[in-house]
């Protein structure tokens, strides 16, 4: 036996577990490119629209129909004439601010409180309740501005904040109740019977112990709501008459052109995104609570 027969199966190793390495390296799979291809059609399908209302709002009012993706030359006449006081979009801004808060917080306090009856308190109907809540959203809401606009009449509360009111919190309030019974079902019971145990009453209890763990569904729905009330078109159209009071969606309507015939586009695109950018900035400040409140309770 020679010294090469002696290291020949030991030189012959390296080899073939190098060969080995090169046989069992796995190949770079093309799902996580497609993924991603697939999120970046979805991200340009949705901001698509926003994007040309943004470009378009930025040119001149000559160059309102050029096809190019960035306006040339850029401008912000449009804004100008939006806030030149003709328009009145400044209170527009205001009256929607004033109709959306009020809603959202009235539909905050009622929502909360009849989410915990159902959710936490045992009476009979409980399930027929939450389901008459539900379907009252269901309904259009063109299907309830001739009976509104009537009973209003009577009121007298046509052209008043009231009339604007009321009528979005017989959709905001469902939307309340129903995303909040949902979350406080996935709420621990033994929490707030440990608050009981320790003194504390049932009103206390749900102060203290329950209200703060609902928090981020609290403040998701206070998000949702929001936005609904502030995009809301065709009951602020149908009650208000008087620019003193109409929303910032009905005054982008009732925009007119120099002459009886033309159509303002840019001064529509540019009060589109004084409207749309608020709500962005909201979103993307607070997606972290709105995330938590979606999936809160989904691992319980």
């Amino acid at each position: 036996m020679t010294i090469t027969d002696l290291r020949g199966p030991a030189a012959e190793t390296p080899a073939a577990g190098a060969a080995g390495t090169r046989a069992t390296k796995p190949r770079r799979s093309w799902r996580p490119w497609s993924v991603y291809a697939g999120l970046a059609l979805i991200i340009i399908y949705c901001l698509a629209p926003f994007y040309w209302m943004l470009v378009s709002s930025l040119r001149r009012t000559a160059d309102i129909f050029d096809n190019t993706l960035l306006p040339a030359p850029f401008s912000v006449e449009n804004y100008a004439k939006v806030f030149d006081g003709s328009t009145m979009f400044g209170q527009a801004l205001l009256n929607s601010l004033v109709v959306a808060g009020v809603t959202t917080v009235a539909a905050l306090v009622l929502g909360i409180f009849a989410a915990y009856a159902i959710s936490r308190l045992e009476f009979r109907f409980k399930s027929v309740i939450l389901g008459v809540i539900i379907a009252t959203s269901m309904f259009p809401g063109i299907s309830v501005v001739v009976p509104l606009l009537r009973f209003f009449t009577d009121l007298g509360w046509i052209n008043t904040y009231q009339a604007m009111i009321i009528p979005n919190l017989s959709f905001a309030i469902p939307l309340a109740v129903w995303n909040l019974t949902t979350f406080m079902k996935q709420l621990p019971f033994d929490l707030e019977e440990a608050a009981m145990i320790d003194g504390c009453t049932k009103w206390q209890a749900f102060r203290k112990v329950l209200l703060p763990l609902a928090a981020p569904g609290v403040f998701t729905t206070a998000i949702l709501t929001f936005i609904h009330s502030w995009n809301e078109f065709i009951i602020a159209l149908s009650m208000i008459n008087d620019p003193q009071i109409q929303t910032a969606t009905v005054a982008i309507s009732k925009f007119t052109g120099a002459t009886e015939f033309q159509a303002p586009f840019g001064e529509q695109m540019a009060a589109g995104v004084i409207v749309t950018v608020p709500l962005v900035i909201m979103v993307l400040v607070f997606q972290r609570r709105i995330v938590e409140g979606l999936t809160a309770g989904a691992g319980k």
